[in-house]
Order: structure tokens, then sequence, then C-alpha cells
């Protein structure tokens, strides 16, 4: 965890989650968000992810969003998303070319970043998988992505979470 000062010098740590003390979205959030964005319009076109880059780059607010992480999971995604189909299917009630595109996408991000972010914390992914299932899916899509994204993290994370 990183850690700032506050105004009389002392450390503080930083948040974890998507909001920082003034509810504004984080620069990580920001990234996601625009990752789970990339993703849907690379699971609906099947565009170029250079392509779909270079347009979520040209999105008003994308400046705020961290660049490097963005960078990170919109790429990793594609690149793998064989190896997230693979962590993910065995967790559905269905086929994957059943899920919503939305939910597709944010479950592909969840799965990265468990599987190739260690340093993040579980219940860090889960929750901002959450959240982006939330702000961008249906109603109750939410719930679904939860439960598929515990299932995966208790095989890709067992030592963290305890279940080894």
């Amino acid at each position: 965890m990183t850690s700032s000062t506050d105004g009389a010098g002392k450390a503080r740590p930083e948040r974890r989650q998507g909001r920082d003390a003034g509810g504004v979205r984080s620069a990580r959030r920001r990234a996601r968000e625009f990752a789970v964005q990339g993703i849907y319009q690379w699971l609906i076109s099947g565009e170029d992810a250079g392509a779909i880059e270079v347009h979520i780059a040209t999105t008003p607010g994308f400046g705020r969003a961290d660049k490097e992480h963005f960078l990170a999971l919109l790429h990793g995604c594609l690149e793998s998303s064989a190896e997230l189909h693979e962590a993910i299917a065995p967790n559905l009630d269905r086929g994957i070319g059943e899920l919503s595109p939305v939910e597709h996408a944010v479950l592909m991000l969840g799965a990265y970043e468990l599987a190739r972010h260690p340093e993040i914390p579980v219940r860090v992914v889960i929750n901002e998988a959450v959240e982006l299932a939330k702000t961008f899916g249906g109603t109750d899509g939410f719930k679904y992505v939860n439960g598929v994204l515990d299932r995966v993290a208790a095989r890709l994370r067992a030592v963290e979470l305890g279940k080894d």
C-alpha cells in the first residue's frame, strides 16, 4: 500500500479502491473503465487492438486515467483472450458466447488482473469488476460477475485466499 502525508506531515495510507477520499474516480479505476470499453469494442467488432487504443485515447477524460495500466489491461486481455476464456468458462452457467458483451469484457478484465497482477489483492480485483459491471452492465449483472470471479480467484489465487 502506498502512503502520502496529511497536512500535519503524518503518513496516511492511500485508498486502494476506485475512489479517493473526495469521491473522485482514481486513475486506476478510469484505466479499468476505458479498458472495459476497449475490450467490449474488440468483442463486438473484432477491431485491431492498436485502432481501439487510438480510439479510446481520444475519449473525453482519458487524460485522467493511468495510461500504463490501461495499456497493460487492454493489450494483455486481448493477447491472452484464449487463456482468459479457459479460466472463465468452467465457472459459467452458460457458454462464453452467450454472455452479454459487457459481462464478457468485465470478466476478461477481472480474470486478467487475477492471473497477471498478483500485487493487486483479490478483493480489490473483484470489487473493481463488480463496480464496472454496475456502471456498464445490466441490473443484476454485477452479481453474476461477482460469483464467477470468486470461483476464478479460488483457483488462480488459492494461496492468497488460504484455499491451497
